[in-house]
């Protein structure tokens, strides 16, 4: 960030920690973003105000209203084992393999770190946890109700593509495209917020919860939340 700071005539960066949630993305999505505009415009972006602050988009409200119909591109139901259907049925919403009441030939075996998303259920009341773009059994994340992964449409539905963007390539391809992508409607709201930033068009903001040049940033040990 420094270098970016003093890279050609030099830029203001503003940089903040966003909860995509709290602009009404049904989708509990923590990213850090940084901008930047040169110093001689004599202008600095402003952090755009939250319009959801606990008033969350569920993951019901985002895949029910309105429904996604059965014909509609990439909305195709992953094949799983009997097993893992046995799995799901002792998963609770918002719970995942690790803190269910699993029987133990239905656990998995991990000495190493243990995922909170590994057959992860949504809760239908909450925003959906963090959509990933690969993975292994158990990441793909679970219906609340139903015994199964997402469709990839469900998961563009949570990322707030529209419906009629069509996405290209086999399954795996298209969970990727997916789960890498922002969020189109966050992606608005911030070009929409640095388009008003230039032409000094006032617009409700909040303060940077980064300051990098008073703070010791720890990358490392920021808060990864799903």
């Amino acid at each position: 960030m420094a270098e970016l700071k003093s890279a050609g005539k030099g830029y203001n960066l503003t940089v903040h920690k966003y909860k995509f949630e709290e602009y009404g993305i049904p989708q509990i999505r923590h990213r850090i973003i940084i901008a930047g505009i040169r110093k001689d415009l004599d202008i600095i972006f402003k952090v755009p105000k939250p319009d959801h602050v606990k008033n969350y988009i569920s993951s019901q409200m985002a895949l029910e209203d309105p429904p996604i119909k059965f014909s509609m591109l990439n909305h195709d139901f992953m094949k799983i084992s009997d097993k893992t259907i046995e799995r799901l049925k002792y998963i609770k919403p918002w719970e995942n393999i690790w803190n269910s009441d699993m029987p133990e030939h239905l656990k998995i075996n991990c000495s190493g770190a243990q995922l909170s998303h590994i057959y992860k259920r949504l809760d239908k009341n909450k925003p959906s946890y963090t959509i990933t773009g690969s993975g292994g059994g158990g990441t793909y994340g679970y219906h609340w109700e139903e015994d199964r992964p997402l469709t990839n449409r469900e998961r563009a539905r949570l990322q707030t593509f529209p419906d009629d963007f069509i996405f290209m390539g086999n399954k795996s391809s298209v969970r990727k495209q997916i789960g890498m992508a922002v969020p189109p409607k966050m992606a608005q709201i911030l070009f929409r917020s640095v388009i008003k930033t230039l032409f000094q068009i006032p617009y409700p903001f909040v303060s940077s919860n980064i300051d990098f040049f008073t703070e010791e940033i720890n990358f490392s040990q920021m808060e990864m939340s799903l």
